[in-house]
């Protein structure tokens, strides 16, 4: 350090790009409430894996209770949060994006992330561990997140949750005179090579914490419905930067390459047909179907129980470029709108639109990307406040340092592999499979353990409070969806345009001779095999 304290010339300071692109949506009627869906795009954000520091969502959402008045007095955080990204915790990530279903009960008490993924990876107090149930018999999901085929490009990841009539309300919670709502909210999904529902969030995840605090219940997702205006944002936590210096003090950062998505007139489409909608569309004729008064319903969504939501435009725009431990307030933004432009490219689809003379094309051998300005220096402006404004490679000055930036990670560590209890006593073993092991080689490197279950004797049915003929009623219920919702049609909307993206093809399954109904596959172990 100089004696004013100012960096020396090439000495580098670790910092981060953190923050959130926001998009604005017209509000639909509050009466859709009961799921979502949307179209976003996936794609490497960034070049190669850059360690596990590196956090951040593509575009996703918030899916909160909709309340008649929101609750006074306390905080009660609850909501489904999951999406595309890249976290802290991925033990065998790529490039590539992964999905993961992200609820959150009362206040991050427990997350769920998947069947047998959530906060806690210790089995002795799994956090979450047990809050969803694998529905479908076709998809396998590894606890480190939902693979999508490695080299996705810019194509559609179409997902949602629909609340499903498959557990009846109860009025008890963990043996205590407190009730429990049936909403299972259902995760749809729609890729090039499987649709349809593959997994749900039991009622009992969100109302667990009642059983002890009797006062909180009906106010959590497995009783209230979904609120159906929702923030929709990119929510970034860390993507490598460093700063430096000249000699005369101005400050320069250099952040590691990022991508966005390319398409034929050079925009970057992320978001496509967003729609909410209401028990019209799916819930009331699978209760009528489900209960034995109606014919087998398809699975397709009705028309007349969707809302459209209509893209207006940009709305938070928060990307900044900081150090550690810097407050919120003080964290200085990328001047986002000298290279960028968000808004509607028609009235479903939001994208960007980039300025060519600082935003550069790359051909990768996936596709074509947008790969924004690396180099920023710092301005400070009296009216605007400072910011982190784009420069061309060749105006750095040489002595920041900061051509000889390597982003490229050292040697990863060996990750530890997820295992499941062995115990002959435990939910996994008792009743426990009908068979396997069988393996599927992802393509992640990792490889998954799996066995297939019948369905109510899944370990997450084994955890959600039900009783023995409640989980026989239910798996007569999911009996009735297995023969009926084949993976190869449409249940949610097609886009209008773009290529669907796919699902990582190891992970689509066929479940054995006789197993076609009733059964599911469940992965018990996934890591690097010796």
């Amino acid at each position: 350090m100089t004696d004013e304290g100012v960096p020396r010339p090439g000495a580098l300071k670790e910092c981060q790009i953190a923050g959130y692109l926001g998009i604005q949506i017209e509000q639909a009627p509050e009466r859709y409430n009961g799921g979502y869906s949307m179209y976003v795009a996936a794609w490497p954000l960034v070049p190669t894996y850059p360690g596990n520091r590196f956090q951040t969502g593509l575009f996703g959402t918030w899916m909160h209770p909709q309340y008649d008045a929101p609750p006074s007095g306390r905080k009660l955080y609850c909501d489904i949060e999951g999406g595309l990204g890249w976290w802290r915790d991925t033990r065998f990530a790529t490039p590539t994006p992964k999905f993961i279903m992200g609820g959150v009960a009362l206040n991050f008490s427990q997350w769920a992330n998947g069947p047998g993924a959530g906060k806690n990876r210790d089995w002795d107090r799994p956090l979450g561990l047990y809050g969803v149930a694998q529905l479908s018999p076709h998809v396998l999901w590894p606890p480190d997140g939902l693979n999508l085929r490695q080299g996705v490009c810019g194509q559609l990841w179409g997902y949602g949750y629909l609340n499903l009539p498959l557990i009846p309300p109860k009025a008890t919670t963990a043996g205590k005179n407190v009730p429990t709502g049936g909403n299972c909210w259902t995760l749809f999904l729609n890729t090039a090579n499987f649709k349809g529902p593959v997994a749900f969030f039991t009622p009992y995840f969100f109302s667990g914490i009642t059983a002890d605090e009797p006062e909180l219940a009906g106010l959590f997702l497995d009783t209230r419905p979904g609120l159906p205006n929702r923030p929709i944002q990119m929510e970034t936590q860390h993507i490598p930067a460093v700063q430096g210096v000249d000699r005369l003090g101005n400050v320069y950062a250099r952040i590691e390459p990022t991508r966005f998505p390319r398409g034929l007139q050079g925009e970057a489409v992320v978001l496509h047909q967003p729609r909410v909608y209401d028990r019209n569309a799916l819930w009331n004729d699978v209760d009528q179907w489900l209960n034995g008064n109606g014919r087998p319903v398809e699975g397709q969504m009705r028309p007349e129980g969707c809302a459209a939501h209509k893209i207006i435009g940009e709305s938070r725009l928060s990307w900044a470029i900081y150090e550690d431990g810097v407050p919120r307030e003080q964290r200085t933004p990328l001047a986002w709108k000298s290279f960028a432009q968000g808004g509607p490219l028609a009235p479903d689809t939001y994208g960007y639109r980039w300025n060519p003379d600082v935003v550069r094309e790359t051909h990768t051998s996936d596709g074509p990307l947008s790969t924004l300005p690396e180099y920023y220096r710092l301005v400070k402006d009296e009216q605007a406040g400072p910011r982190w404004v784009p420069v061309r490679a060749e105006k750095v000055p040489a002595e920041t340092g900061l051509a000889s930036v390597d982003f490229a990670p050292g040697e990863r560590p060996a990750m530890e592999p997820y295992i499941t209890p062995e115990a002959p006593g435990s939910c996994w073993k008792t009743p426990g499979p009908v068979t396997g092991p069988f393996m599927a080689h992802l393509g992640d490197g990792s490889t998954a353990i799996y066995h297939w279950y019948r369905f109510a004797d899944q370990p997450a049915l084994l955890k959600a409070d039900l009783t023995d003929d409640e989980r026989e009623d239910l798996q007569k219920r999911v009996e009735k969806i297995h023969r009926h919702w084949t993976p190869d049609r449409d249940y949610l909307a097609p886009p209008r345009l773009g290529t669907l993206a796919e699902l990582d093809p190891a992970l689509r399954v066929t479940p054995p001779q006789g197993l076609e109904i009733g059964y599911v596959p469940i992965v018990t172990w996934q890591g690097i095999e010796s």
